[in-house]
């Protein structure tokens, strides 16, 4: 479990939810964690809730509804806390249950699922905020250690045969399709891995953006494991 995340000039470590939503994004950095060891055995809530689909999104009704030991409920508290101070803030949290995404496998010379390095983009101005309870956590990029997919020769190439039109719509074409979002990790890149029960904002494409936008991707499940993440 990595601490030591203020070691990394691209996030921003905080001990309140207030300055989790406060802290402006400048220079370098584009995360900000709310760093947090939660009591709670959230295991207890994940072998209780019932996998409907491989995302199954679990409503607060539905946390409600679980018989839970004294440290399943301490666990269950913290969840619903979270969801609640983030719906007050005015963001749109979904709790899921995950046993895995949806994979692409359209292309055998780039992934856009989210397994692939990307950012979130938005017309408007937001942030994504994410935190896993249990289960394989997500990773994020520092920005110079990844380099955009869209610009390795050979890649770019195979995207340009793909695209068969007009070259002065290709750009276009690359961001309809969002290959332009997805990222590859440069040789020796570092990841930070986001780690479990921390808050985290990253920052998202958006127009008003003064920021590099946050490079991040989903983990590979544990195997026999399903995952529980907060994210909106």
């Amino acid at each position: 479990m990595n601490n030591t995340f203020s070691d990394h000039h691209q996030i921003g470590v905080v001990s309140t939810f207030s300055e989790l939503v406060n802290t402006h994004f400048q220079g370098t950095m584009n995360a900000v964690c709310w760093n947090r060891n939660l009591n709670g055995n959230f295991e207890e809530i994940v072998s209780k809730l019932r996998l409907k689909e491989n995302i199954t999104e679990v409503s607060a009704e539905d946390l409600l509804r679980l018989e839970l030991s004294e440290q399943g409920n301490l666990a269950r508290a913290i969840i619903l806390n979270d969801l609640q101070i983030l719906a007050d803030f005015g963001a749109s949290p979904t709790l899921n249950l995950l046993k895995c995404y949806d994979r692409d496998e359209e292309f055998d010379f780039i992934s856009t699922d989210v397994y692939s390095y990307h950012v979130d983009r938005s017309p408007v101005g937001t942030d994504t905020f994410l935190c896993t309870y249990y289960g394989a956590s997500s990773d994020i990029l520092p920005n110079d250690q990844g380099e955009q997919k869209i610009l390795i020769p050979e890649i770019r190439e195979k995207l340009k045969e793909l695209h068969d039109g007009p070259e002065e719509e290709f750009e276009t074409f690359l961001k309809d399709c969002f290959f332009d979002l997805h990222y590859q990790p440069k040789p020796n890149a570092e990841p930070v891995n986001l780690g479990l029960g921390h808050l985290w904002r990253l920052a998202v494409d958006h127009p008003e953006q003064k920021v590099l936008p946050c490079v991040h991707r989903a983990p590979v499940e544990n195997e026999g494991e399903y995952r529980l993440l907060l994210i909106c």
